[in-house]
């Protein structure tokens, strides 16, 4: 049974109840005096005590994904990069494989979520689990991997497809994109409905290192996080998938730690990712206990550590060409003043858009609000199709919701912000 897995963390709750009303029906035969009864009481409380801990524990890691298999709690990592072949079973079957980079995995707890696609995958998608082996980095992290029902109509066999990369929070991990977001769920009927275009959406957790915070961050002498995602994870995917290759092909999206990562990620590296949505994220990236020393000592740690402030750099450094997305909440956040500081300090060839509900916590009741909208409007900043082959005509996608200005030019109400609504009704 996977250490995520749906049958061992039920097993283990019934074993933790039938060891609770083992030791009461057993305790009045304990309370004998006697070195055996004394030995007795100690075990039946040290069976019980340990019996509930796991039970706890494996909920706790199922719900939060500190750690992914066994091979993670053990600390018994594989040495990538891995050859393997292709996988069998309803939650992996990767097609082209060059080099191992992208490998088939368990349910990784897939299992458990409800409303993803049921029916042949040219109507309705699919959903594969999957890991995705650093080939710089060495890490090897677990995804969720949506394909769009276009990925298998043969009219697109030629086609490459856009990409976001979603990110969790901290410590929450990929079943929350799928399950408290459903991001795949939500996709597949703004797809179905026509309100965004056919897109890959690869489903991952921020950290690269569990349970440490890495932020996204390239820690000095440790793990290379920033790395990971702009060079690791889509050499992966374009090894296995037909995904594009043109950065305005490629989109960052995330909650709370995840939208961070996704502001990081677009506007350090411009030329991996064009746009970004972040949810709930936060603008600068500071040492805690979870992350421990990011960033190094001396000087040189503290240059590292302004060029992760996002507002030092519109102040300081030229502006990236990318479109972003922030959402914020007017009470309850915490980030809607440094959020409307990031928004006025924007400037081109940036450009800004906004989700700014009236009220509304750092949790998923939020989130939810917000996703729908995000997802079809970063679907509108990315480039579709590409043609798998050079000089091919291309030819306008089903399902696309609307034309977009080219990258690095003002919307067209020549505004370099605009608020974006969420759908959702202002509680």
């Amino acid at each position: 049974m996977g250490l995520t897995s749906q049958s061992l963390e039920i097993t283990v709750v019934v074993l933790a109840v039938a060891s609770v009303a083992a030791t009461v029906w057993l305790w009045p035969r304990l309370s004998r005096n006697g070195w055996r009864q004394v030995l007795g009481r100690l075990g039946a409380i040290l069976v019980t005590q340990v019996a509930i801990v796991s039970a706890l524990a494996l909920a706790v890691n199922a719900n939060f994904e500190f750690y992914g298999n066994w091979d993670e709690l053990l600390g018994n990592n594989d040495q990538a990069p891995a050859s393997v072949s292709q996988g069998d079973g309803q939650y992996a079957t990767v097609g082209n494989m060059k080099g191992g980079l992208v490998q088939p995995a368990g349910p990784q707890g897939l299992d458990r979520v409800t409303g993803l696609p049921e029916g042949p995958a040219d109507k309705v998608g699919k959903v594969e689990s999957v890991r995705i082996v650093g080939r710089r980095t060495r890490a090897i992290n677990p995804a969720f991997v949506y394909l769009p029902p276009q990925y298998f109509q043969q009219q697109f066999h030629r086609q490459r497809f856009p990409v976001m990369v979603v990110i969790s929070g901290y410590p929450g991990g990929i079943m929350n994109l799928a399950q408290h977001l459903q991001i795949p769920q939500n996709a597949g009927r703004l797809i179905a409905d026509g309100k965004m275009q056919p897109t890959v959406i690869v489903m991952v957790r921020p950290t690269i290192a569990p349970p440490r915070d890495t932020e996204c961050v390239d820690v000095p002498g440790g793990p290379k996080a920033e790395t990971f995602f702009t060079k690791d994870l889509p050499d992966a995917m374009k090894s296995a998938y037909r995904v594009g290759h043109d950065p305005s092909a490629w989109g960052a999206f995330g909650y709370s730690s995840g939208g961070t990562c996704a502001l990081q990620l677009a506007m350090r590296n411009p030329k991996a990712y064009t746009s970004a949505v972040s949810l709930s994220g936060d603008y600068a990236i500071k040492d805690d206990l979870t992350t421990g020393s990011l960033f190094g000592p001396g000087p040189e740690g503290a240059q590292r550590e302004r060029e992760h402030d996002l507002l030092w750099r519109l102040e300081n450094l030229p502006a990236p060409q990318i479109s972003a997305l922030v959402a914020s909440s007017r009470r309850g956040e915490s980030d809607y003043g440094e959020t409307m500081k990031l928004i006025h300090a924007a400037k081109p060839p940036m450009t800004i858009d906004s989700i700014i509900l009236p009220h509304g916590s750092h949790q998923f009741g939020t989130w939810r609000r917000e996703v729908v909208p995000a997802l079809e409007w970063q679907s509108q900043q990315l480039t579709f199709p590409q043609d798998t082959e050079a000089g091919a005509p291309q030819k306008p996608a089903p399902g696309q919701a609307r034309s977009m200005p080219s990258k690095g030019q003002p919307p067209a109400d020549d505004k370099a912000h605009k608020r974006v609504e969420a759908e959702s009704p202002q509680g």
